[in-house]
């Protein structure tokens, strides 16, 4: 699925769980979940340009333990060393059923500006993704995962419209 710069847990957490619900239905007889979990996508990341923080990305990781399937999570991504430790060291307690702290406690050898596990956003970046978009996508996506369809970019494109940098949904 195509996600727009900016995007924050919200407007992240309204595709996430439809779109995975159908694909957890359509594929429930799936021996495990293997599901990567990029820091790129935190607030923040150097190369990433989105708002997500680290209660967002949780908030994806627990909603698929919630299948009751062994699942493998990968970290993966992320070129800021600060998030990405945050979001391993989060998301790991998450799947062991250890509840974090916010405040870490303090080591000499932090060097870090701050010694919190969660943080707001850090981007000032709008969110380029609206609502309306974000519903029409879901649903076609859903409906093309009921019809047993491939979701390949190019089955896409009727959908969708160029506009410079940014595609934006045809209404």
């Amino acid at each position: 699925m195509i996600v727009y710069d900016g995007i924050d847990d919200d407007s992240y957490k309204s595709v996430f769980k439809p779109v995975i619900t159908k694909v957890m239905e359509k594929y429930r007889d799936a021996f495990a979940i293997v599901m990567q979990c990029g820091a790129d996508s935190l607030s923040g990341d150097r190369l990433g340009c989105f708002n997500l923080t680290l209660k967002g990305h949780r908030k994806c990781v627990e909603f698929m333990t919630k299948w009751n399937l062994p699942m493998l999570l990968l970290e993966g991504g992320g070129y800021n060393k600060r998030n990405v430790a945050r979001c391993w060291t989060y998301e790991t307690s998450l799947v062991l059923g250890t509840e974090l702290a916010n405040k870490l406690p303090y080591k000499d050898y932090y060097g870090y500006e701050d010694y919190l596990c969660s943080r707001p956003p850090a981007s000032s970046s709008l969110s380029e993704n609206f609502s309306q978009q974000w519903i029409h996508l879901s649903l076609f996506v859903i409906e093309n995962l009921s019809s047993g369809l491939s979701l390949s970019s190019s089955s896409l494109s009727p959908f969708m419209a160029s506009s410079g940098n940014v595609l934006h949904l045809d209404t």
